[in-house]
């Protein structure tokens, strides 16, 4: 695999406002699924200043009240305050019907509920099989949340975002060259004392982790020099626009479809969840370094009209044993995804921030 030289990836807090949308889009399916396990659902959430916008289509059983669902993610959020100009208390419209026939047609048959490719990624550089720039930001803003709830650094508001730049020598991570974060904070903090408790408490033992470290100097905090109010009031969330974030960092294809607010009949989210377990299992597997799965499907049809494995020259083994193990694993027809990942749990919220894919806790994670 032909790695640049210098690789950055970022993340974004749970308070971020485009993962608001995400979060409050998979609490919907969550709660859909926790009383039907059939339902469909394909939901879209817009945020900005003291504003929430939920549309979209549900065809289930389940009694959900949106609104209830959507102010108590707002809560948990942290958005509590309405002089940050978003709050648990800021109107919500809620433009939800249902399923499209057509397209209901089509998935009532077991086929995939749109066309689309979807891709699957696995490396050796960390010990989640994930390359490592994701991991140090997904790691970086998840302890910022985790900071600030438990008032570790009680100044901190909710947003947020990190970046990690990684120098690779002979295509492995040798060094991080520089870490960039930005998390809003009341005003009468200054930015001095923000960088030193975040260099102290979060970067060093995040990198040290990982077996890295980077000097204060390489840091870098709020580089405008101030931030402190952040969220919706400042920048309009939408479902779905952090794909990048959500999968590999950049630093491997992906499909170009989002993953939140989509029941698992849509590929978009269990395509690319079952290509990362396929090459997740091949690396774990040593029969290669690197692995990508692709698949791709159209729609009303089970089965994907493409599934294919790369191995970027790194493979242990030939094709035709890497293929074979791969067709012995999964049932890459929609139904076979469904059940053999077991997917129609309230398991999505979860995924919405800090990446789909790393934490072991998914089944599509699971190596056993």
């Amino acid at each position: 695999m032909l790695t640049p030289h210098i690789f950055t990836s970022e993340s974004v807090c749970a308070g971020h406002p485009d993962k608001i949308c995400d979060q409050t889009s998979d609490a919907i399916l969550d709660a859909a699924l926790a009383q039907d396990p059939l339902s469909r659902v394909a939901v879209e959430t817009l945020v900005t200043k003291n504003h929430m916008v939920i549309a979209g289509e549900i065809t289930t059983k389940a009694e959900l009240d949106i609104e209830k669902i959507a102010r108590a993610e707002i809560k948990r959020l942290g958005y509590t305050k309405p002089e940050w100009g978003f709050s648990d208390q800021s109107k919500i419209e809620v433009l939800v019907h249902k399923q499209s026939p057509e397209i209901a047609q089509g998935v009532n048959q077991e086929g995939a509920g749109d066309q689309g490719m979807m891709f699957g990624f696995a490396c050796r550089e960390t010990p989640e099989l994930m390359p490592l720039p994701i991991m140090l930001a997904h790691a970086l803003v998840m302890g910022i949340d985790r900071l600030r709830e438990s008032k570790v650094i009680p100044y901190l508001r909710p947003d947020g975002k990190s970046q990690v730049t990684v120098n690779y020598e002979d295509n492995r991570p040798v060094s991080v060259e520089a870490v960039v974060l930005a998390v809003p904070h009341d005003e009468e903090v200054q930015l001095e004392e923000v960088k030193k408790d975040l260099y102290e408490k979060l970067v060093q033992p995040v990198l040290m982790g990982y077996g890295y470290e980077v000097s204060p100097e390489k840091l870098i905090v709020n580089g405008t020099g101030v931030w402190h109010l952040g969220g919706p009031a400042s920048d309009t969330g939408v479902t779905g626009r952090k794909i990048i974030v959500d999968s590999y960092g950049g630093y491997a294809r992906v499909g170009g479809g989002c993953f939140s607010g989509k029941d698992p009949t849509k590929v978009d989210r269990s395509g690319a969840y079952a290509a990362r377990y396929l090459s997740k299992r091949i690396v774990a597997e040593g029969l290669a370094e690197h692995a990508e799965v692709a698949l791709a499907y159209a729609i009303g049809q089970a089965q994907p009209v493409m599934k294919d494995v790369e191995t970027f020259g790194t493979r242990t083994k030939s094709p035709k044993v890497i293929r074979d193990f791969v067709d012995g694993l999964l049932d890459t027809s929609v139904k076979g995804i469904i059940e053999g990942l077991e997917l129609r749990r309230p398991i999505f919220k979860e995924t919405a921030v800090y990446g789909h894919f790393g934490r072991d806790r998914f089944p599509w994670e699971k190596l056993g």
